[in-house]
Parts: C-alpha cells; sequence; structure tokens
C-alpha cells in the first residue's frame, strides 16, 4: 500500500473479521480496552491473542491499552507472552485514559496518578525487556533481582506507541515511545504535537526520528460530505457520551472516496507515517464492507 501504513481498528466483538482485514491488505490491525465503559468492550491483550491466532503476517496493536489500570509487572508479562504468541508482531499503543473514572474505581487506582503510574510502567517495561536480574524501587512498583521469562520475540520489547493529546502525552512519547499516536487532532495539530514529541526525545537523548507518526483516525466514507458528517455525529456522540456536531469538520475524515483521499493526504503531508483507520458505521454489519471500500477506493489514491 506505497510508503505510508494503513491499519483497521475493529470493534471487540468483531475480532475474528482480522483474517479478512489481512486478506485485504491491511499493514496492520487494532483494537480498543476499558474495563467499563458506555458500551460493551473486550481485554486488548486477550483479543490479540486471538487475533494472532487468525493472521500469519500483519501486525497487531492496542488503540488503545490502558496501562495504568494494570501493574506494571503484569503488563509486562501479558504483553510478552502475546509478543510471543504473534511470532513478534505486536504494537502497543498505551493510553492513559480517565475518560470513565468508575473503571479505575474498580481496580483500585487513583485516576489522578494514571500520568504517574503509566510513566513508571514504561520504565518497568524497558528494564523487565531488556535486563536480568532487575531490581527497581519505584512510587508503585518494586522489584528485587528478577527476571521476566520469556522475554518479548522482538529485541527489547515491542514498540510501544504513547497515546494522549496533552503536552504531557507529548513528553512521554518522546522519553519512552517509538511513535506519537493521538486522535480527534487536525493535520495542523498534529504536525506541532509530532514536532513537540519529537523535541522531548531530542532532550531525553533519543533520536528524534525514531518517534514514527501514527493517528487514530475516524472515518465517515458515504456519497456526499453532509452525509458522512450527520454518521459521524451520531456514532460519536453516542460512542463518547458528548456532542461531536462542533467538532467533526476539524477531526474527522468524511465524504466520498476522494474527499477522503484529500483529507488523508493532508495528515500524511503534516507527518502521519501509519493511519489507524476507524470505521464509523450504523450497524456491525455496515463494518467490513467499509474496510473493503477503504481499500478498494481510498487507500490507493494515497499512494498514488
Amino acid at each position: 500500500m506505497g510508503s505510508l501504513q494503513f491499519g483497521i481498528n475493529l470493534f471487540p466483538n468483531q475480532w475474528q473479521d482480522v483474517s479478512r482485514i489481512e486478506e485485504l491488505g491491511f499493514d496492520s490491525a487494532w483494537t480498543s480496552e476499558h474495563i467499563f465503559f458506555y458500551f460493551p468492550t473486550f481485554d486488548a491483550l486477550t483479543s490479540l491473542a486471538a487475533m494472532a491466532a487468525r493472521t500469519e503476517r500483519i501486525r497487531l496493536g492496542t488503540a488503545v491499552l490502558l496501562l495504568p489500570l494494570r501493574p506494571a509487572s503484569l503488563a509486562a508479562k501479558e504483553i510478552a507472552s502475546v509478543d510471543i504468541m504473534s511470532g513478534g508482531r505486536i504494537t502497543v499503543g498505551i493510553g492513559i485514559g480517565g475518560e470513565y473514572p468508575k473503571e479505575f474505581d474498580a481496580v483500585g487506582v487513583p485516576v489522578n496518578e494514571r500520568g504517574a503510574r503509566t510513566d513508571e510502567a514504561l520504565r518497568v517495561l524497558k528494564l523487565l525487556y531488556t535486563e536480568d536480574n532487575v531490581s527497581f524501587d519505584g512510587r508503585f512498583t518494586k522489584l528485587d533481582g528478577v527476571t521476566l521469562q520469556p522475554k518479548p520475540a522482538q529485541t527489547g520489547g515491542p514498540p510501544l506507541w504513547i497515546a494522549g493529546r496533552s503536552d504531557a502525552a507529548m513528553r512521554r512519547a518522546g522519553r519512552f515511545g517509538n511513535g506519537y499516536f493521538p486522535y480527534l487532532f487536525s493535520p495542523d495539530r498534529f504536525r506541532e504535537g509530532l514536532a513537540t514529541a519529537r523535541e522531548y526525545a531530542e532532550k531525553a537523548g533519543r533520536d528524534p526520528s525514531a518517534i514514527t507518526g501514527a493517528i487514530y483516525q475516524f472515518v465517515a466514507l458515504a456519497d456526499t460530505y453532509e452525509e458522512g458528517k450527520k454518521a459521524a455525529i451520531e456514532d460519536l456522540s453516542r460512542r463518547y457520551n458528548q456532542p461531536f456536531d462542533t467538532i467533526v469538520d476539524r477531526y474527522v475524515v468524511m465524504g466520498n472516496a476522494d474527499d477522503c483521499a484529500r483529507r488523508l493526504a493532508d495528515f500524511a503531508e503534516a507527518g502521519v507515517e501509519h493511519f489507524v483507520l476507524v470505521p464509523i458505521i450504523r450497524t456491525f454489519t455496515d463494518f467490513i464492507p467499509a474496510v473493503e471500500a477503504y481499500a478498494r477506493d481510498i487507500v490507493p489514491k494515497m499512494s498514488t
């Protein structure tokens, strides 16, 4: 599919459709998670394990894993296990959550600690994936000479793509991440965010060019722009339990195939290297037809 890469985010109950995503030639397939939310969800890493068993080539990712809801060592073990099962095909999109505080209450994690817990967990993941006999005395994690066995299939662990829209997320991506992975951004804001993440990487003594620019991008393919806009407002207002009427024009790719390709090209020009396309659909039965239309009508326009 050209130098740009394209993935599809699957609804949790559609993990079996990953086989078709791979057949269509997409580069990656992703799934989201919450413990409790406004609509039914699965555990992301469990879903990826099932998806790994049904695929051979495609990369598999979390969009996103809510890292602060797990003890860091447990997350390290789960991620390593799925990476091995997949043959080293996992990319871990990581977010701090917070949109639904009740899920933090349910696991005994104060929601205002989610950023600090995530930063510490990212340090723990890297240590456990690269070293043996690890000792660590952190605020939330204590390790006394332990070794993670087996280590992930990918040397040093799977790529970690840091999600989020705040400056703290950009700083986290620069310090710890292999990618910056926001959502609900305009092309201009993406350009600024990626540049900021790479500045933080440079300040941390890391190679800024090693930060992949990726985006979780809602797409409403329709016969007309207005039809796509209407569908996007209905879907996202329901999905996030808040009105989206005034922001979809900035953040959602909408309209016919030419409209969508032009808008995606704006994001590519702003630095997006990997698109994770999130279908706006009316029913689950519309999902695969929408994805097939992306592969047939939109993606080829992006490689010309």
